[in-house]
């Protein structure tokens, strides 16, 4: 179905007015109205688009504004803004591919941070024997924070059944995670602390819940000075700087839409009804129900979920969104709904 504008708590679809209940805008951003205008402001102030590289002679202060908050904000030492949250990902795997002797992927790891001859970190429900070798070397462990079709964070504990003759490098796609869990929403990153992980990086979108187009990576501050000088990131034009001057100067809206979203979540939280059937974490802004026939039954009384075929997974992606611009009402309309028809 196609629509003439952005699906914010609503969607209008043939003159008709639905609840919106997809989509990945956690903080609502894309239509906050504060938000607008400071990304307006910055527009006119940095232009609607730079393409010199961020090598040139010439530096925007944006960059460096935008990079410190995001530092500061997921508790890294150093960030690095690109374009987008693929080119995030792919770039860290192509600067660690000659400095890995092994890669292994958690099941259902994004695209972003896929590598071809990458080895599953589990074979069946154990780990995979490859990781529990007597070999000394250099492994990269891939994995999304929280996987789709999850509601709570991946468990990392299982690294620490890792030898020390392996030394880990871990890196965890947060785009969605990053605005969402955490302290204010920073993210998981700064809480993964096992002893075992020699480096730690965090990419992310920052489309989702940050309601800005463009990516990050984080880490310490050695291996972020060596990204900025790798040749795909010296020879790219950069995140749009008006975005990236927008996120530093968003700081206190980021806080705000964090509470409205945990609001809803913990209102949520309360007036469902607990069963097997709905798949839901008060802490986490998606629920996958698992109702024959909800996605008629919801369009029959005017809402609209999420639904497509998702690369990771052989099932349909059908999921109910909440963000942080639904109001109690809607809310109400969702629970109830959900409350009649699960068992």
């Amino acid at each position: 179905m196609k629509v003439n504008q952005f699906p914010d708590r609503t969607i209008e679809i043939e003159n008709e007015e639905y609840l919106y209940f997809g989509g990945t805008a956690y903080l609502g951003l894309p239509t906050h109205p504060e938000f607008q205008k400071l990304l307006i402001k910055n527009i006119l102030q940095w232009g609607t688009a730079y393409g010199s590289s961020r090598s040139a002679n010439i530096q925007l202060s944006a960059y460096e504004n935008g990079e410190r908050f995001l530092a500061n904000y997921i508790k890294a030492d150093a960030a690095l803004t690109v374009s987008s949250g693929m080119l995030a990902g792919k770039l860290v795997v192509e600067v660690l591919t000659p400095q890995t002797d092994c890669f292994f992927h958690f099941p259902d790891t994004h695209p972003a941070i896929k590598v071809s001859n990458s080895l599953p970190f589990f074979i069946g429900e154990k780990l995979n024997s490859r990781l529990l070798d007597n070999a000394t070397e250099k492994i990269t462990i891939l994995t999304d924070s929280v996987p789709s079709f999850h509601i709570k964070p991946i468990d990392l504990s299982i690294l620490n059944s890792i030898p020390s003759n392996k030394e880990i490098t871990l890196v965890i796609d947060e785009s969605h995670s990053l605005g969402i869990l955490g302290t204010n929403g920073c993210g998981i990153f700064s809480t993964i602390n096992l002893p075992n992980i020699k480096r730690k990086i965090m990419v992310s979108s920052l489309g989702k819940a940050f309601g800005l187009t463009g990516g990050v990576i984080a880490s310490d501050s050695e291996f972020i000075n060596n990204m900025a000088t790798h040749d795909i990131f010296v020879s790219s034009a950069g995140m749009n700087a008006a975005f990236v001057q927008t996120m530093a100067d968003a700081d206190s809206i980021y806080l705000q839409q964090h509470q409205k979203l945990k609001d809803n979540l913990n209102y949520l939280d309360t007036h469902l009804i607990k069963n097997e059937a709905v798949h839901f974490d008060p802490n986490y802004p998606l629920i996958y129900p698992k109702i024959e026939g909800l996605n008629g039954l919801l369009a029959t009384n005017k809402i609209i979920v999420t639904n497509f075929k998702y690369p990771t997974d052989t099932r349909d992606l059908n999921r109910i969104v909440i963000t942080a611009n639904h109001k109690k009402e809607d809310l109400d309309t969702i629970i109830h709904i959900l409350n009649q028809n699960q068992f």
